[in-house]
């Protein structure tokens, strides 16, 4: 290995698993260093850096960014070698004046800041990633997707009870691969992940290994199984518009009969918010789930989003609290029944989430 890996991953959403699916495939290889947990911002690259030593092998870092400028700062700490995209999104819109091309124009610092002739990688799936800037870097763009033309293409893709399969070809040989978590979008993520390792000379072998093992995160769509015959969909970390229609599919795809959906604030949307709020509403309705119920001020809108585009209205409820909301559940709950909850961190959804395990375990 002439030059240590140094890879760094940013964008809207999906950070923090590229990151454990990077690290996962690599550390079977090399002595790696990784940042911990969702550590992201420039004061945790600052540490990052006094921690790393000529022992690691490789670095995989995730950079966070909430402003302009803070991805420089984190390139002008640590230079990658490699840089992840792994999506341009809404999260944070807000502080950009309700505009994705801000965003985009952000998520280009690491281009700009990273080895110019390096490796890029990029998510072709994504119409904003479209908007970042490539001009100017002489590096290697490799692109990853499984509905358009990509460099890393998955097909056959296929939920199971345990997570996601889907096929890829890689140096012409097909070859199947197991995800243990639910969601097409994390089938991009791990396409990200093969990206990178295959680019370092990781075999499909150790590629296959290295993601059925990754570390999954808490709050992360994580499938829950309390009793009663219930089941409930934990993605209380974070939210914004496109990561809620993701874990809607996923309820879609593995939910029981009835399929309920509960939604709090989706917060850091600025001028964007009833809209973006409205548009998982309307994303709702158009998927036919059976209950939508939300609890804060914002989430409202998501009712009227899904009113308007023809959820019946007997299926739409908003709460003024929490606790109205677990009133109301204790209620009508009952067996083949799949739950999702979903809102921004600070809305504290996990209440509910353990409001439900507690409710359900004891009613076994």
């Amino acid at each position: 290995m002439k030059e240590r890996p140094v890879i760094a991953i940013t964008g809207s959403a999906g950070k923090t698993t590229t990151k454990e699916m990077v690290s996962s495939i690599l550390s079977r290889k090399w002595n790696i260093y990784k940042s911990s947990g969702n550590s992201n911002t420039t004061w945790a690259t600052q540490k990052h850096k006094k921690n790393i030593t000529d022992k690691h092998q490789a670095v995989v870092l995730e950079y966070g960014m909430n402003s302009k400028g803070t991805i420089a700062a984190h390139c002008e700490t640590i230079k990658p070698t490699i840089g992840i995209i792994t999506n341009v999104g809404t999260a944070h819109i807000g502080n950009f004046g309700g505009e994705i091309e801000g965003i985009a124009l952000c998520k280009s610092e690491l281009i700009k800041g990273m080895k110019q002739t390096g490796i890029l990688i990029l998510n072709a799936d994504d119409p904003n990633s479209k908007l970042l800037s490539t001009s100017g870097f002489k590096g290697q763009i490799a692109k990853v997707g499984y509905q358009n033309d990509a460099d890393y293409f998955a097909y056959n893709i296929q939920y199971n009870k345990k997570g996601m399969t889907f096929d890829i070809k890689i140096d012409g040989d097909s070859h199947s691969l197991f995800i243990p978590i639910f969601g097409h979008h994390h089938v991009i993520n791990a396409l990200l992940a093969i990206a990178v390792t295959h680019q370092l000379g990781i075999t499909p072998y150790d590629i296959k290994e290295g993601l059925k093992t990754f570390l999954t995160m808490k709050q992360r769509l994580k499938f829950l199984r309390p009793g009663r015959g219930i089941n409930v969909i934990d993605d209380t970390y974070s939210a914004n518009p496109e990561a809620a229609k993701a874990a809607i599919d996923v309820l879609q795809n593995i939910g029981h009969q009835k399929k309920i959906v509960i939604l709090g604030n989706m917060l850091e949307l600025g001028n964007y918010s009833i809209q973006g709020h409205q548009e998982v509403g309307r994303y709702i309705a158009e998927k036919e789930m059976d209950l939508l119920f939300t609890v804060g001020n914002m989430s409202k809108e998501v009712g009227n989003g899904a009113l308007a585009a023809g959820m019946p209205a007997d299926s739409v409820k908003h709460f003024s609290s929490k606790k109205e909301l677990h009133k109301y559940l204790k209620r009508i709950l009952e067996p083949k029944t799949t739950i999702l909850v979903k809102g921004s961190n600070k809305s504290r959804m996990k209440d509910t989430v353990q409001f439900l395990q507690k409710l359900l375990k004891s009613s076994k």
